[in-house]
């Protein structure tokens, strides 16, 4: 892998450290400030909000500024976004602390094109690769960001202030390491001005083969986030598990969702991205068998550690497959779209965990996510369909 890869893989690990520390405490933190306890998600869910409403106009920047500078840019506010947060908890202000939340979502949502910008530094054939390695470094921010959480709430006992510090810390690391970041010669420039842009997102989407990919990860991304923004709600406080075992079943989750991406890119080339697709929605189906067998703290965990799988097999599997759909000069557009529907699934699946969760209950909850299942294996088979006829057509 070129240097690019790399730079992206550590900056990956330390920008990313925040998604995992504000879904830790954003429910937690929520529960303590917010008017109803209905509401204690909203921070993860403005979270989630601010990826979804900031993808298309981050996009827009990067193609007029390039990816570095709107990386460094990014990193950086998210370091903000930590100081914002860590005054919210100083002084329990519940709209302020949202108002963090969504700043760290328009941050996440430029560390998302990081895996894009990956693909984009190496030849197609590495796509895959390129994009699982960078995805590696979600293990080290698995690892980074709850141990950073509990560590900063110790040494500042007083409202979780110092999990908010060193999150604006490892931010700022993020920022130095994107430095070293070089932006790839493309072919753009060298295309006619009156096909730069390619053909219209409209005729793109008439592709099939193209919403299984975007459905891959729109339905992995949304039911992932459904299931853990809800899950340390019902463990920490209606279950009554301790704060160390919930901290350990969310930080197994997401070893698990970035584990695999050490070898996704060798399974999806040895078996295919339908089978790679089955894979995932059949380890979704266990987490909710799972979860629904018991509230016992191994119930919990293997259940997120499958979730945490099934999200990867999907998300990676999407990520790759999409490129397959579009020209270069198309990605801005094509990249933006889809981002913004998976986003848009997570941010409605996150605000809706705290709701569902309250007013129906942790089985409803999880019962619910079957329609998902059954949605994306009616999409695989529509692309299937299309790409059997225009085989035929084709020969």
């Amino acid at each position: 892998m070129p240097r690019n890869v790399w730079v992206l893989t550590l900056a990956q690990a330390f920008a990313m450290s925040a998604t995992p520390m504000m879904m830790l405490l954003g429910g937690l933190i929520g529960v303590e400030l917010a008017p109803t306890p209905s509401l204690a998600t909203l921070p993860i869910g403005m979270m989630v909000i601010g990826v979804a409403v900031s993808i298309i106009p981050v996009s827009r920047l990067m193609r007029r500024f390039g990816r570095k500078r709107v990386f460094i840019f990014g990193a950086c506010y998210g370091a903000l976004a930590g100081v914002v947060a860590a005054i919210a908890t100083q002084t329990h202000g519940f709209s302020l602390f949202c108002f963090s939340g969504l700043m760290l979502g328009t941050s996440g949502a430029i560390v998302q094109q990081y895996r894009f910008a990956a693909m984009e530094s190496v030849e197609a054939i590495d796509g895959a690769k390129a994009a699982s390695r960078v995805l590696v470094g979600g293990l080290i921010a698995a690892v980074v960001g709850p141990e950073l959480a509990v560590l900063g709430s110790h040494l500042i006992r007083e409202s979780y202030v110092g999990a908010f510090l060193f999150l604006t810390l490892v931010c700022l690391i993020a920022a130095m390491v994107l430095t070293f970041y070089q932006e790839p010669l493309t072919t753009a420039s060298n295309v006619n001005e009156s096909v730069k842009d390619g053909r219209p997102l409209a005729k793109i989407l008439l592709q099939p083969q193209i919403w299984t990919a975007i459905g891959a990860a729109t339905i992995g991304y949304g039911m992932m986030s459904f299931v853990m923004t809800a899950t340390p709600l019902h463990m920490h406080h209606m279950e009554h598990h301790s704060l160390a075992d919930t901290k350990w079943v969310i930080q197994s989750h997401i070893i698990a969702m970035y584990f695999p991406s050490l070898f996704s890119g060798y399974l999806m080339a040895k078996f295919g991205t339908q089978k790679m697709m089955l894979a995932g929605l059949f380890a979704y189906g266990l987490t909710i068998t799972i979860a629904l067998m018991g509230h016992e703290l191994l119930n919990y965990w293997v259940a997120l550690v499958l979730l945490g799988i099934g999200w990867n097999f999907l998300f990676v599997v999407g990520t790759v497959l999409l490129s397959s759909y579009y020209q270069r000069e198309e990605r801005f557009k094509v990249q933006s779209f889809n981002d913004a529907f998976v986003f848009s699934s997570q941010a409605i699946a996150s605000l809706s965990a705290g709701l569902v969760l309250y007013h129906l209950g942790w089985k409803v909850m999880l019962v619910s996510c079957i329609p998902l299942i059954a949605i994306h294996l009616c999409l695989m088979a529509w692309g299937s369909v299309a790409q059997l006829k225009h085989s035929k057509l084709g020969s």
